[in-house]
């Protein structure tokens, strides 16, 4: 009989959302000013100078300076490290673009509809990460 134990409910089952997100950044003041003051995020909490959260929604954004990565080669300059999506209503996604260059942010891609039902708007925060503010249309 070719009977396979049956395998016991992985505990990562209960994880049901992404509760924070944490930005390991090479410039905290750099990053702070684009954070706050071009995307405008609310700020939430400063634990310390490492360390400010945004609230957005119910997720929270985390800009960090690396502790527990701190011996980590550094990502190359230039290079993204993650990407961040941010889902807005398709008139919005104009309105961020246009925002976007009022400050002088330069956009990697205009706000473009996709094939899969997306308009998509791409641009990089000041340590090169790839942000993205999107719409289903």
């Amino acid at each position: 009989m070719d009977e396979k134990p049956s395998s016991p409910r992985s505990p990562f089952h209960a994880i049901r959302a992404i509760d924070y997100t944490v930005i390991f950044v090479r410039d905290m003041a750099a990053m702070r000013r684009f954070y706050e003051d071009v995307l405008a995020f609310p700020l939430s909490r400063e634990l310390s100078p490492n360390w400010i959260e945004y609230g957005l929604g119910n997720n929270t954004l985390a800009l960090a300076k690396p502790s527990r990565t701190a011996s980590d080669a550094p990502t190359p300059a230039g290079s993204a490290s993650l990407q961040l999506a941010f889902k807005v209503s398709a008139a919005v996604v104009d309105q961020c673009a246009d925002e976007l260059v009022r400050q002088g942010v330069a956009l990697l891609s205009p706000p473009t509809d996709q094939p899969f039902g997306h308009r998509t708007l791409f641009f990089r925060d000041p340590d090169g990460n790839l942000l993205e503010v999107y719409a289903e249309i």
